[in-house]
């Protein structure tokens, strides 16, 4: 399964709220007892670190694990598991220098073998890691993830239990970010060697290190975090339990937060329904905040419509964003006139690539597209549009829906199936056009722009590559020049964009509700929240 989804993320959903019959089997606990009440939009795909690509299976890993690093939601790379870490003058080895004493939740110690052991895991051809990718700024990793090399060849060492040593193929200012990532994550050798299912669902062999434990899981419903009593900062987890409800109505969610039974609705524990967002912000508690984030459509260049670049171009720009972003998810969110988010430096300022709503332009495209397609008439072309179950989605793909036949002629279905289904798709590139969602990763342009760096890169379902993109990822890889490395992911996004195998459509910006008397619910750089961090307080 290819996905980072987030990171595929659900986006800020559509719903019209509705009377509150649907009742949920409530697992709500006062704050009063400590207890933290949360929703997740559906059933986590995998719980695994090195399988996980989703922020729904995120919302679990996060919590139960710890890597070398951690990062502020002021966006500062602070240690975690490595008390400190050293970085020779040329940039190219880091020695990481592990806390002594931290345990796993067997009680087994956290040596630094565990990392070595978890990162040559993850790049192991046979484990089908889609966020191996990742680790290639390590000397060694790509070779051995496309079978070329082997697991000695991997420059990650461990020198004794609590010294690892880490050398890359080039200087690389975001890797200490990159620590945090779930490919990066350490487990347990013995275990998972013993049980190739120890990450199948809740298990006696699910042994992890963070500051919560996963003690309960009721599939399709709920599941329970609690407060790990092992755990090496332990003193500073103010929260006891944490009860996650599966609710896939955005709707539904809303309702549960109006009658109190969550604490907080906000990405990437629920959403805010956008028939609310109007009200909670009329009551003074709506809160937003840009994240490094964007909702876009994919193309399936290998699908025989979709692979005329005239088509994709003429479809990307009859989308009216500034509507999208206006009229139906009212969060905060900017219209994308390009891939990467306007959060990232370098890419604050718009790159001028194209002009939203552009009919006129867009009509010229499909002109020499249908003439190259050999059609004579835009009723002759029919679009399906992707996506998974959501209120939001789909109406987002009514407007585009619109926009495309009232502006340019053509006709266009919309089909959607649930999450875990419409992944396969996306995968097995059965469609045409699909929506997803991607959060960034590190506060890096490369987050977003390796994805498609080649054909077959785990999170590029497009088919898409192009050797001028991936030539200019290259260069900037070993530019040690600040400016000089902007300017060739700039250029990079300029071959993507003219080339146009993904539609942008906005950047994110996080809505949120949430209990006045709950705090420390913060995002880092990339949107997600680290609960150790929550607490009540008057």
């Amino acid at each position: 399964m290819k996905k980072n989804f987030i990171y595929k993320l659900s986006t800020f959903f559509m719903a019209l709220i509705v009377s509150l019959g649907a009742l949920l089997p409530q697992i709500a606990v006062s704050a009063q007892e400590n207890i933290l009440n949360l929703a997740i939009g559906s059933e986590p795909p995998t719980i695994d670190p090195a399988i996980a690509t989703d922020t729904t299976s995120g919302a679990i890993i996060d919590n139960v694990f710890e890597g070398l690093t951690d990062t502020t939601p002021e966006g500062e790379v602070i240690p975690a598991l490595a008390e400190s870490w050293d970085m020779s003058e040329d940039g190219l080895v880091y020695t990481f220098y592990l806390r002594e004493g931290t345990l796993w939740s067997n009680g087994d110690e956290v040596v630094a073998g565990d990392f070595e052991y978890g990162w040559k895991r993850a790049l192991n051809p046979e484990t089908l890691s889609q966020r191996a990718e990742f680790l290639y700024v390590i000397e060694g990793a790509q070779a051995y993830n496309l079978g070329e090399g082997s697991a000695d060849d991997v420059a990650v060492k461990a020198l004794d239990d609590y010294t690892l040593e880490v050398t890359l193929v080039s200087p690389t200012a975001y890797f200490t970010e990159l620590l945090g990532m779930y490919t990066f994550l350490p487990v347990h050798q013995s275990v998972v060697e013993s049980n190739p299912d120890w990450a199948v669902g809740l298990t006696d062999d699910y042994i992890t290190n963070g500051p919560f434990l996963l003690t309960e899981w009721v599939h399709q419903s709920h599941y329970v975090l609690t407060k790990n009593d092992q755990y090496w900062d332990k003193d500073n987890v103010a929260i006891d339990e944490v009860h996650v409800q599966i609710i896939e109505s955005q709707a539904t969610q809303s309702n549960e937060y109006l009658s109190g039974s969550l604490d907080y609705l906000g990405s990437p524990y629920g959403e805010v329904a956008l028939g609310m967002i109007d009200e909670f912000a009329d009551q003074g508690i709506l809160q937003t905040q840009p994240i490094s984030a964007i909702y876009w459509y994919v193309i399936n260049t290998t699908d025989p419509t979709m692979a005329n670049v005239n088509i994709r171009k003429a479809l990307a720009l009859a989308v009216d964003r500034q509507n999208i972003v206006d009229n139906i998810t009212k969060g905060g969110q900017v219209p994308a006139l390009g891939y990467v988010p306007n959060v990232i430096p370098g890419f604050e300022e718009d790159r001028g690539y194209f002009e939203d709503a552009d009919y006129d332009t867009a009509r010229e495209y499909l002109a020499i597209g249908l003439e190259e397609l050999g059609m004579s008439d835009p009723s002759e072309l029919t679009i399906n549009i992707s996506i998974n179950t959501s209120e939001a989605h789909s109406v987002i793909a009514q407007d585009i829906q619109e926009k495309w036949a009232r502006e340019l002629g053509i006709n266009a279905n919309i089909d959607n199936t649930e999450w875990q289904v419409y992944l396969d798709r996306l995968d097995t590139k059965d469609y045409q056009v699909g929506r997803i969602g991607w959060t960034g990763k590190y506060n890096d342009a490369t987050t977003y722009l390796d994805n498609y760096k080649t054909a077959d890169a785990g999170n590029n379902d497009t088919g898409w590559e192009s050797e001028e993109y991936k030539a200019l990822l290259d260069q900037a890889m070993f530019e040690l020049d600040v400016d000089a490395r902007l300017d060739l992911l700039r250029q990079a996004e300029a071959v993507m964009i003219e080339d146009m195998p993904v539609i942008p459509l906005y950047y994110y910006s996080n809505a949120f509700v949430q209990n006045e008397k709950l705090h420390g619910m913060d995002y880092d750089g990339v949107g997600r929240i680290n609960l150790k961090d929550a607490y009540f307080a008057e």
